[in-house]
């Protein structure tokens, strides 16, 4: 199994917002069931605390937070924008759109600028600051599975990152868009896709 080393790994949490993760949040509905079933909240929390201990880098890849106007004049807004923006989906200065209470920026984070469209990368600092802070290795953490997850891996790769998922620190609006992102897409693109105790026992084995 892959060795995750401090010094060139980072979690990238993406899209750890209340909107989606909290009870009230205003995409909490679709993702609710199956990340019950994944136990993805205590999944999210271990890898984090994890990665902390272990001296691991954590990224925040936080999604466009809605603001009154956005997409109107744009020339060609895609279905999942036009849907954010008609739930006004993690909307700026508001509850839903701040980053969950567990999922806080603490000291030593590395917060990204938002992303527009599902890819943490394109017209975003992401890249810029993974290799500044000599980061080779992401691992991906948050939502959706099928779109930011996906993209942002994707696209990572394509840009030379080494790819890991982790199927049961995510969520999706079915369980064939999950399965599709982790059983059918994901191994296309991720050099590793592992559940949160393999990839705890990686990170600590590492430190041993």
């Amino acid at each position: 199994m892959t060795s995750y080393d401090p010094k060139i790994t980072a979690v990238l949490c993406v899209d750890l917002y209340n909107d989606f993760l909290s009870d009230g949040g205003k995409l909490f509905p679709w993702i609710k069931d199956i990340a019950a079933e994944n136990n993805m909240m205590e999944n999210l929390r271990t890898i984090v605390r994890t990665a902390r201990t272990s001296g691991l880098t954590i990224f925040h890849v936080p999604h466009h937070r809605w603001e009154s106007g956005d997409y109107v004049n744009w020339k060609y807004p895609s279905p999942y924008q036009l849907g954010a923006a008609e739930r006004q989906a993690f909307a700026k200065g508001t509850w839903g759109g701040t980053f969950h209470d567990e999922f806080q920026v603490q000291p030593g984070d590395i917060v990204a600028t938002e992303h527009w469209a599902s890819s943490g990368f394109p017209n975003t600092d992401l890249d810029q600051l993974l290799k500044r802070n000599y980061k080779e290795k992401i691992i991906l953490i948050g939502l959706l599975a099928n779109t930011c997850l996906e993209a942002t891996g994707r696209i990572g790769m394509e840009l030379g990152y080494h790819v890991t998922l982790v199927r049961d620190a995510t969520s999706a609006r079915s369980h064939e868009a999950l399965r599709a992102a982790m059983d059918i897409n994901g191994p296309t693109y991720a050099h590793e896709v592992l559940t949160t105790r393999e990839l705890i026992a990686a990170i600590t084995s590492n430190a041993t």
